[in-house]
């Protein structure tokens, strides 16, 4: 085994220093396959088009605010091999008293909680991971192998302007396609746009 070397295998946090990922806020996730494998479908003239995989992704995503009730959602798209998402954390009026969900979906009897705090971005997201991962597992028998890339990246919108770059951005995708980096039959470059660091 390799002895750990704090220069090796420190994982550098892509979070931002002392933000609060609880609070209140539009949040913009680019979440990648694992080794970037053409998991979820085919983009077929210019749509998207998912397999069994692929909407399980959506499924997942879509029952978000079933189990985190102070998350809503806004634009989303499942890709060949990454997602797109934008959600929103809210504060929930006086019938709703601000719910901070626990843990999305059911964790191992020994599973003790660690990382972030219930109702932060990094809960909504690993939960939405996990759920994920586990329901493509059971149904290709293999309870191992991940689906998708260690971390994400996440960008905080600020404004109503970033807010529509970033939907029309996310709509557009299965359009562009062709020209994406992570497409291994890429024709060209992308054309000008928000493109997340992954």
């Amino acid at each position: 085994m390799t002895p750990y070397d704090p220069d090796r295998h420190h994982r550098r946090s892509i979070r931002l220093k002392g933000y609060d990922y609880t609070q209140p806020g539009a949040y913009f996730i680019p979440i990648c396959a694992h080794e970037r494998a053409s998991l979820f479908g085919a983009v077929v003239g210019g749509e998207m088009v998912l397999n069994e995989y692929g909407r399980i992704v959506q499924t997942c995503w879509d029952a978000i605010p079933n189990h985190f009730p102070h998350a809503e959602l806004d634009a989303f798209v499942v890709m060949q091999n990454h997602v797109h998402g934008m959600l929103w954390i809210v504060e929930t009026d006086g019938a709703r008293n601000r719910v901070r969900a626990t843990h999305a979906w059911p964790l191992p009897r020994n599973a003790r909680p660690s990382g972030p705090a219930s109702g932060a971005l990094g809960a909504i997201v690993g939960s939405f991971k996990s759920a994920v991962t586990r329901r493509i597992n059971a149904l290709r028998g293999t309870p191992g192998p991940p689906v998708w890339q260690r971390n994400y990246h996440q960008h905080i919108l600020r404004n109503e302007g970033a807010l529509n770059t970033i939907r029309r951005y996310i709509a557009e995708n299965p359009l562009r396609w062709h020209l994406d980096r992570y497409n291994a039959a890429t024709v060209g470059p992308a054309p000008p746009g928000p493109r997340p660091t992954w």
